[in-house]
């Protein structure tokens, strides 16, 4: 996958649905967010997405690509999210996703740090 559709993909992630995230989130995802309960698997994930406003706009900074092995790419990045209504959020990111079948890809793998956990606060 090309980097600018990488950035596209992950973007859909934040600003899509529950629908965007049944259909591009591997059913063995393991996703670690700042609230409750931390630790998400991919169904907790979409349930949450589900019951979320979702942001309107987001920009991301500090981009890595990397593609370890074929079929395999993860990214790292920082975020900052806004959306009608909801206070603005940066964190920094990985995600990690593997190739099924030619240009069908999903997400095995998500983490967000936001700025507090990040500077030990």
């Amino acid at each position: 996958m090309e980097d600018n559709r990488i950035w596209s993909f992950e973007e859909s992630l934040w600003t899509g649905g529950a629908k965007q995230y049944r259909e591009l989130i591997d059913d063995e995802c393991v996703m670690v967010l700042p609230e409750q309960p931390f630790v998400f698997t991919s169904q907790q994930a979409i349930e949450a997405v589900a019951h979320t406003p979702r942001w309107s706009s987001v920009s991301f900074s500090e981009q890595r690509v990397m593609r370890p092995q074929e079929g395999l790419i993860t990214i790292a990045y920082k975020v900052e999210a806004e959306g009608e209504g909801k206070q603005g959020y940066t964190a920094w990111c990985t995600t990690t996703m593997r190739r099924l079948e030619h240009d069908i890809w999903r997400v095995v793998q998500h983490q967000q740090t936001p700025p507090l956990a990040a500077s030990g606060a």
